[in-house]
């Protein structure tokens, strides 16, 4: 029988106090029961598991700085405050935390625990980082590769014209706020439309539908019974906003982002960081012949942070350390040379020397500098970190799937009443909604972990590529709706955006095929993804057919898909006290008929989406009459209330 001890704060724990207790009438806690303290400051004990629900909190939860705490966890998870009460008569804290733990903590960390080879207690306290390291290695060492070295500092490292590097990394996703204010479906706005941009869309019209059907629904062109229909639909909205590019229409507001973007970048382009390769290594490989396409060349941004000074200044620095004494090691020791000192000291030693001369002859320390650099990926490298990826993004998206089957049959569960069967099909859709989040948290991993500092796999180059190639796809999608729409926002996956109510929407696909004798087709998000597959297919991708005789097959590879979430009624962007400044990423989404129109977030409507919360609002549209805001007499009040609320939501916010 498993025991688990269950905590909201491990620094709360009242074993402190017992042990103290226990030592004062000689006992000794651990020989009695077995618990001691550890290196971290808690208490654990082999014969059981310790859960500590903040470290899920801080971890997984995504909830904002500040509502780690209990009371501020429970509002947002569990939908209730706990009650305060006497601190010994902590009933209340006791059962949010055991509803908290029952409901989120257990099926997630256990679901980990089915992926991970590590224990409870290390899945839940140890990093994101270091848990994808461990399945890593578990995945290396069954395609039998040998683990690198972990990767280690480079002191006083110099650029290639000799200048001393203080640091240096990449430029990450672009993300942007373009405006603000409150945009609703029912107030029209200005569009200023590019017609040569639907001159583009309608010539393409056909060659969208025909990847849109065959290339994300899977389905033959040839089984489509009303193709040319659609077509002819799409294309006449298309021509009626060419006709009238200037025009004041009700908006459609849309958020268009890349589904798992990073994930499928890797997958894609078959990045890997042992995948990247340079001349040397090219040179020396025996595939490396004439008409060889196995090298993919793919841009990336390096930004440093360097000392002006020059490498013959350096060198004279290091001259002049190598004649002075430093402190002993010890008290009362000797004084030490230069060379004396570890490399770690030296290095310390050398960057304030260095940096006390560039303030005073540069009469700065730092010099900024951004570049694009070409870095080769090689197409034929062992594929099992791709294939790991693969993997775990292919059963998350499985996962998600049967937790969408089981959240139906609860729904119909519900309504027929039947208790038994509720809880079953409740428990199912927790299960399977615990497994794919944990997949998503690993899946996420893949791509930070590779700049993670002592990473076996180490690569500044492919998190460089990852982000530059993300960037561009949102900065391509950016140029395109700026002249068919209103960009809003640019966010690492994905833009907001305001398109003409008369845009081309939704359609329905019919087909002869007995599966999918209906499918729907988004616009918005077709005409994106056929940018997509223009601009970011791989047509290099070499896939190991026989392994005996080492043949590869070149195949084109593209798995970067747009999706569309919307439209929404309503998207309020506050704006910044400072002037020619934008809040990014502080958004409220209202998607339902109810807009905010008290302090308190009722449970499910927040909505947890990367870093930020985007509050689904709550005041009934039928406080405007008609499209001229009229407040009528019987919401007058909430309406108050509500601009009150949203005056102290963004003086936070910013």
């Amino acid at each position: 029988m498993a025991v688990v001890f269950l905590l909201s704060h491990t620094a709360s724990s009242p074993r402190p106090f017992v042990e103290a207790r226990a030592a004062a009438h000689g006992i000794n806690m651990y020989q009695e029961i077995g618990f001691q303290k550890d290196s971290q400051g808690e208490y654990k004990a082999s014969q059981c598991i310790h859960m500590d629900c903040l470290r899920w909190v801080k971890r997984d939860s995504y909830l904002p700085v500040g509502s780690h705490n209990l009371k501020a966890a429970a509002k947002a998870k569990l939908g209730y405050d706990p009650v305060e009460l006497d601190p010994e008569e902590m009933l209340s804290d006791a059962v949010a935390t055991y509803y908290m733990y029952m409901k989120y903590v257990h099926p997630f960390i256990f679901a980990l625990c089915t992926i991970i080879p590590m224990e409870p207690d290390e899945v839940l306290r140890k990093g994101s980082g270091t848990l994808c390291e461990a399945l890593l290695m578990v995945q290396a060492y069954h395609a039998n590769i040998i683990f690198p070295n972990k990767q280690e500092q480079e002191f006083n490292k110099l650029t290639e014209d000799g200048h001393v590097l203080d640091s240096e990394t990449y430029v990450g996703g672009h993300v942007e706020a373009l405006e603000s204010g409150v945009f609703r479906s029912d107030i029209p706005c200005r569009f200023k439309m590019n017609p040569a941009a639907f001159d583009y869309l309608v010539q393409n019209v056909e060659k969208t539908l025909r990847h849109a059907i065959e290339e994300e629904e899977g389905l033959p062109l040839d089984q489509v019974t009303n193709f040319q229909e659609v077509c002819d639909e799409i294309k006449v909205k298309l021509n009626s906003l060419k006709d009238v590019p200037n025009r004041i229409e009700c908006p459609l507001i849309y958020h268009l982002d890349v589904g798992a973007m990073y994930p499928n970048i890797i997958l894609t382009n078959r990045l890997q960081p042992s995948a990247m390769v340079d001349e040397a290594t090219c040179a020396a490989c025996d595939f490396n012949k004439p008409g060889a396409n196995c090298q993919r060349r793919m841009t990336w941004q390096w930004r440093g942070e360097f000392m002006p000074a020059s490498r013959s200044e350096y060198h004279r620095i290091q001259q002049q350390l190598e004649s002075e004494k430093f402190p002993p090691l010890y008290p009362d020791g000797a004084p030490r040379a230069f060379h004396e000192l570890s490399r770690e000291e030296q290095a310390k030693y050398e960057k304030k020397r260095l940096a006390d001369y560039c303030r005073k002859a540069y009469k700065k320390i730092h010099v900024t500098k951004v570049e694009e650099r070409v870095t080769t990926i090689c197409q034929r490298e062992n594929s099992f970190y791709v294939d790991t990826v693969r993997a775990f993004r292919d059963r998350r998206y499985e996962f998600k799937g049967l937790h969408k089957v089981w959240k139906k049959k609860l729904s119909a569960a519900m309504e027929t009443g039947d208790a038994s069967e509720v809880k079953r099909c409740k428990n199912m859709e927790i299960l399977y909604d615990s497994l794919q989040l944990a997949h998503k948290c690993i899946l996420n991993s893949f791509y930070g972990y590779v700049m993670r500092k002592g990473a076996r796999w180490y690569s500044m180059e492919m998190a460089g590529i990852v982000c530059f190639t993300g960037a561009n796809i949102i900065t391509q999608a950016r140029e395109l709706i700026e002249q068919i729409g209103r960009p809003l926002e640019l966010d690492t996956d994905g833009i907001w955006c305001v398109l003409p109510n008369s845009f081309p929407e939704n359609f329905v696909i019919k087909s002869t095929n007995a599966k999918k004798p209906k499918v729907t087709i988004s616009y918005p998000g077709a005409m994106l993804n056929i940018l997509v597959k223009e601009g970011f297919t791989n047509d290099q991708y070499q896939e190991l057919q026989d392994p005996a005789s080492l043949t590869y097959v070149t195949r084109s590879e593209n798995s970067i898909f747009f999706e569309v979430d919307g439209p929404y009624l309503a998207m309020i962007l506050p704006a910044s006290k400072e002037e020619g400044k934008k809040l990014k990423k502080r958004k409220l989404m209202p998607s339902t008929e109810w807009m905010l129109y008290t302090g308190h977030f009722p449970q499910g409507l927040l909505i947890p989406c990367g870093f930020r919360m985007l509050a689904k609002a709550f005041i009934p549209w039928s406080c405007s009459n008609g499209n001229n805001l009229e407040v009528t007499g019987r919401h007058h009040h909430r309406w108050r209330q509500y601009a009150a609320i949203l005056v102290s939501w963004a003086v936070k916010v910013v």
